[in-house]
């Protein structure tokens, strides 16, 4: 007869999992430690052929102004008469959370590792974040936009041309109750190969 697996703190937080808008997030940001932790735990995803093929770009403090500056500037470059509402949304872009973490993909070709399992692992660099974050009590969202896909923007914060964003993570803190989504219905989301 199968037993049922007991429930625990991990599968607890996995089953609460909700994201949190920036602008519902307060400081403080996660301590340096926090962050190590939050790091760490992110860099431990499946990897076949122990290539690393993502790195994070931790935006902190007052480099977020500076990446929601970027921001602006290109937005600028492309529609020089952007509305007043519009400036500004782009001028919060990444001071919305106290910390905004970028999770780069370095996917690449090679011999023997299709690049597709490598962008596989960055995704799953950027839901090891949010579930790091999570366990210490704070809050993380996997967002993109725009700035995620542009050449422009990727280029200005330091990425080679190769490389792109699989996320900015933004976390920080917050007390308020987030309602959850409808999720779908195992029923129509498993099915089963036949014996």
């Amino acid at each position: 007869m199968a037993r049922e697996a007991p429930v625990n703190d991990t599968i607890e937080i996995l089953k609460r999992r909700r994201s949190v808008p920036p602008p519902m997030m307060t400081g403080p940001a996660p301590s340096a430690g926090e962050l190590a932790t939050i790091l760490t735990v992110a860099s431990r995803v499946p990897d076949h052929g122990k290539l690393a093929p993502w790195r994070f770009v931790v935006f902190a403090g007052r480099a977020r102004e500076r990446a929601s500056r970027l921001a602006l500037d290109i937005c600028l470059t492309d529609k020089p008469d952007l509305d007043e509402a519009a400036r500004a949304e782009e001028q919060r872009r990444f001071v919305r959370a106290p910390l905004v973490v970028a999770v780069v993909s370095r996917a690449a070709p090679h011999p023997k590792i299709p690049q597709w399992e490598q962008v596989l692992s960055a995704g799953a660099a950027c839901m090891k974040m949010i579930v790091a974050a999570r366990a210490l009590g704070l809050s993380a969202t996997w967002l993109t936009g725009w700035p995620a896909y542009d050449a422009r923007f990727r280029a200005a914060i330091g990425l080679d041309e190769h490389e792109r964003v699989a996320g900015f993570i933004h976390i920080g803190r917050t007390t308020a109750a987030i309602e959850d989504r409808p999720r779908p219905p195992l029923a129509e989301i498993v099915t089963r190969f036949p014996e």
